[in-house]
């Protein structure tokens, strides 16, 4: 600490240029440690994230980062919007192809530019700074915190649910342990990212299995000849076009995930390699189990008995599995948890790339000096979330969540087919047919644009407002650097790092 003290008052601004010559003032003030780390031979890690996550790890992040809520919550409002269970079902292959479209999409950028941050640094690419600043605004003040608050509450609500038989859980039940979930993801994170990894495999290989056993439970019902749900499924449905819309935004947000690997693209093993196999492995997967798990519900509940359910997974084990069913809600909490993991895990990455470029406050891009971790973005991302536990309205958050976020998977589909043109020499060891991304905006536009004219609501004018509002701080702080904002920054990141024990990270080119 003492050490890293005296760096901060030789070097008022720790930028990431003099992050070397400050690495030898520290190390000469402590002599006697590095004189034995000299003999021992051992070497000093670079003061930057870690490639610490391999092809198993990266799997299990997309596999654990998709099966989280939604398939637990979703397939009820899916049903809602599509009318019937036989275009439910459609509407669920069809979120499974149009995942696995836009992550062969990601597969090409992500192998193209090894930036981590996703699609922020593709649109830096394609279209400059500015339309990337609009999308960190956007992600990491309110899509990233919002969605990591949508499945904490996801996580309470399941946990809770057998301590109030019969009942709802008080809010307030809920909402605390919404907020403790996201204390201990958060410090779980900022203790280590292998730790961190280690227990997304681990809640990964739990909601797999959960996963099975519902199945293989619905396998049984059928060969039992329960059948009557699903015969004569396409009868008396005429979904609007807007329905349709909000229909597709409840599966995609159960299929929400795809994309996290391409958040930790510089901490990944070996990307060339291991990002489009996770894509091709882990996808695949989730989209086999999100169908058959529906189907299996059905072989059981009507779709009126779906729609009434307040948690359709438990209702599920509570008729098939019983005395077995408590394993259901357990391992839904598992499955939730894990999902929230994965998603604190990869937002903090947005944070600290942003950050690192400038577009967000400098302290967000440090890391921790002991392990490796971006802990400043992490905490951030833990602070805002607990914010968005306040509301507690799971569908309208989800509706607002999609309907900002497919505005970004539209516009990072069209970078793809821009950076064909323009950014022809780059090496793409993964490259997509063009018409795909061609197809995955189209959808974009559809998925936008379908429910405003269907249905006009305020939240998307609030929405379309505050991604624009970020205009008016981009160009004062980002663009002109106004010297007052600097000054007030200076003391309180110098305070910040002295508390959380943070620098800036080292360029190791």
């Amino acid at each position: 600490m003492c050490a890293l003290y005296c760096v901060l008052n030789q070097q008022t601004e720790m930028d990431e240029g003099s992050i070397r010559r400050r690495k030898e003032s520290q190390n000469s003030s402590t002599g006697h440690s590095l004189d034995c780390q000299t003999k021992d031979q051992q070497p000093v890690k670079a003061i930057v994230l870690q490639k610490d996550i391999g092809l198993l790890s990266g799997i299990c992040l997309i596999v654990g980062t998709m099966i989280g809520s939604g398939i637990f919550i979703s397939p009820k409002a899916v049903l809602l919007y599509s009318g019937a269970v036989g275009p439910c079902l459609l509407i669920w292959a069809a979120c499974g192809v149009l995942a696995t479209l836009g992550a062969l999409c990601y597969a090409e950028l992500g192998t193209m530019i090894t930036k981590s941050g996703g699609e922020y640094s593709y649109i830096t690419e394609a279209f400059g700074p500015l339309l990337a600043y609009l999308y960190s605004w956007t992600s990491i003040m309110v899509l990233k915190p919002s969605s990591f608050a949508i499945i904490t509450l996801s996580f309470a609500e399941y946990a809770a649910t057998p301590f109030y038989p019969g009942c709802t859980p008080p809010l307030v039940v809920t909402k605390c342990l919404s907020a403790a979930a996201i204390i201990v993801i958060v410090t779980v994170n900022c203790l280590s990212v292998k730790l961190a990894s280690y227990v997304q495999n681990f809640l990964t290989v739990a909601k797999l299995f959960i996963i099975l056993v519902i199945v293989v439970a619905g396998m049984v019902m059928l060969a039992r000849g329960n059948t009557e749900n699903l015969s004569n499924s396409f009868e008396g449905t005429s979904p609007s076009i807007g329905a349709i819309g909000l229909a597709f935004y409840n599966g995609l947000w159960a299929y929400d995930g795809w994309n996290q690997l391409n958040f930790i693209t510089e901490e990944l093993k070996n990307p060339s390699r291991n990002m489009p196999l996770a894509i091709l492995i882990g996808i695949p997967l989730v989209s086999v189990s999100y169908v058959l798990v529906n189907v299996a519900y059905f072989t059981v509940m009507t779709a009126t008995e779906v729609l009434l359910s307040p948690a359709v997974a438990l209702t599920f084990g509570d008729r098939v599995l019983y005395p077995l069913s408590w394993i259901v809600p357990l391992f839904v909490v598992f499955s939730t948890f894990g999902s929230a993991n994965g998603s604190c895990f990869t937002a903090s990455r947005l944070a600290y790339v942003s950050g690192r470029e400038g577009h967000m406050i400098k302290i967000l891009s440090y890391i921790s000096l002991k392990r490796y971790t971006p802990a400043p973005a992490l905490i951030f991302n833990g602070i805002l979330s607990i914010f968005y536990i306040i509301p507690a309205d799971i569908n309208t958050l989800i509706n607002y969540f999609s309907f900002a976020q497919w505005v970004f998977y539209g516009l990072t589909a069209l970078a793809l087919i821009v950076l064909r043109f323009t950014r022809k020499e780059l090496h793409r060891p993964v490259k997509v047919p063009i018409v795909i991304p061609g197809v995955i905006v189209l959808v974009s536009c559809y998925l936008v644009l379908a429910p405003i004219i269907d249905k006009p609501e305020l939240e998307y004018l609030y929405c379309t407002i505050f991604i624009f509002s970020g205009l008016l701080l981009y160009y004062p702080f980002v663009h002109q650097k106004v010297n007052w904002a600097r000054k007030l920054m200076r003391p309180i990141t110098m305070h910040l790092q002295l508390l959380m024990e943070v620098v800036p990270p080292e360029k190791t080119e």
